[in-house]
């Protein structure tokens, strides 16, 4: 009798994750949770790695990794100081080596920048070992998933029934102010992709009823939470995901159509949300991007060092726009990483885009791939206004939707599934290869 392959590496990942989203909604720098969810990154990685060698990874997405992670290290790494003659401001050139003048790096903040390399190599050592991963295993670990948005989402029905502003202090080392969350917008943001999973579990896992109950669930917390970007994403997010997927679903017409008639509804209140509020003030995201421009423009080249926006963006900083609470990140992911890393950060996010498009053509035939590909637009969307991807949280739940983006297994289960034939052995169902029929 053949083994039973181990399924240990599945629940390691899976406590990962639903432990990353119950502790690692924080924002600010320094935070003891953010540590201990990059240390467990790269341990359970390591352990997945130990055992025989599982599915292999695509080439490119590899050394796109690579390449990320050079950057990161070269702006830590002392370079002769003439290089840097003309290429940024006086203000900004980078420390000097150890008191040395004829050597400086890149990064203006050495130890901001180090902070981000051990987020990067956390997130990506938990993309990596989700890859290694079987693809039965991969999808397994969307109850892990689920379980973290209902835990963040049961914590913010509880925020909201009781004030329109509680904030918890204590329980963790940020001030919670909704779900586990230190920003709302970024619980949004968890909620939002969370839609095309819920609908994916609903249309194709056979749970349409406890699927239509987790979406309205969702929709009403979007609403409750308030933020404007959210609200929009999360109508636009749960009309597509819809569309995208029902397709090739076996639910009727009907169904699909109730859906879209509570849709409607949502659509209404959505639009009363955003209809009561500004859109953005004097003070706000058009500010950011503005000075953000400016700051680029003097920095193209090599950037200021990854993390040290704040430091940067204030040389740049109107005298008028200059308050008591201070610009902590630009609201817009990629003008903010243009800043701090430059045009060879540019180059590796048209090369991440490329890889995502090129996706696309492979994940079209499996509705999970097809749910995750839709999660990660849309919160690359939302980093056009916001910074989600700043939270640990967010980022190993993206690291892992692009793990089922880019798994090679969905496709070679597809492959597998296309020579076989479905055939009636007294009353059940059984697939069995098309040659042993001949």
């Amino acid at each position: 009798m053949k083994d039973r392959p181990s399924e240990w590496d599945k629940y390691l990942l899976g406590m990962f994750l639903f432990v990353s989203l119950l502790i690692g909604g924080g924002t600010a720098s320094g935070l003891y949770t953010d540590t201990l969810i990059e240390v467990a990154a790269i341990i359970s990685a390591a352990a997945v790695f130990s055992q025989i060698p599982g599915q292999t990874i695509l080439r490119p997405v590899l050394w796109l990794l690579v390449f990320a992670v050079a950057l990161i290290v070269l702006q830590i790494v002392p370079l002769p100081a003439a290089i840097f003659n003309g290429l940024r401001p006086e203000l900004l050139l980078g420390d000097p080596w150890v008191g040395e003048s004829r050597f400086r790096f890149i990064s203006v903040g050495v130890g901001r920048t180090v902070e981000c390399l051990l987020y990067l190599l956390a997130a990506a050592a938990f993309f990596l070992a989700v890859l290694r991963l079987r693809a039965e295993q991969v999808s397994a670990l969307l109850p892990f998933l689920f379980m973290g948005v209902i835990c963040n989402g049961l914590a913010g029905a509880i925020q909201y029934s009781l004030s329109d502003d509680v904030a918890i202090v204590g329980l963790l080392p940020f001030t919670i102010n909704a779900g586990l969350f230190a920003n709302v917008n970024h619980f949004s943001a968890l909620l939002f992709v969370s839609i095309p999973f819920v609908v994916y579990y609903g249309l194709f896992r056979g749970h349409l009823l406890s699927g239509s109950f987790g979406l309205i669930a969702l929709l009403l917390l979007l609403l409750a939470a308030g933020s404007r970007a959210g609200v929009l994403i999360g109508l636009a997010i749960t009309i597509l995901s819809v569309i995208f997927l029902s397709a090739r679903s076996r639910v009727s017409g009907f169904s699909v159509l109730l859906i879209f008639f509570g849709l409607s509804i949502y659509t209404m209140s959505a639009w009363t949300k955003l209809d009561a509020q500004a859109l953005d003030p004097g003070f706000g995201r058009g500010e950011f991007a503005r000075t953000t421009i400016e700051g680029i423009k003097d920095n193209w080249a090599t950037g200021v060092g990854f993390g040290n926006f704040q430091k940067a963006y204030q040389i740049y900083e109107k005298e008028g726009m200059i308050f008591k609470k201070y610009v902590n990140h630009a609201h817009n992911e990629y003008l903010e990483i243009v800043f701090e890393g430059g045009v060879p950060a540019i180059l590796l996010m048209v090369g991440y885009f490329l890889l995502l498009l090129a996706a696309l053509a492979r994940v079209r035939r499996d509705p999970l791939q097809k749910a995750a590909f839709l999660s990660v637009s849309f919160l690359l969307l939302h980093s056009l206004v916001d910074y989600p991807l700043r939270t640990e949280a967010l980022a190993m739940t993206f690291a892992y939707m692009n793990a089922i983006i880019f798994h090679k297994g969905f496709a070679e289960r597809l492959s597998r599934k296309s020579e076989m034939i479905e055939i009636d052995h007294n009353g059940d169902k059984l697939h069995v290869p098309i040659g042993t029929l001949s």
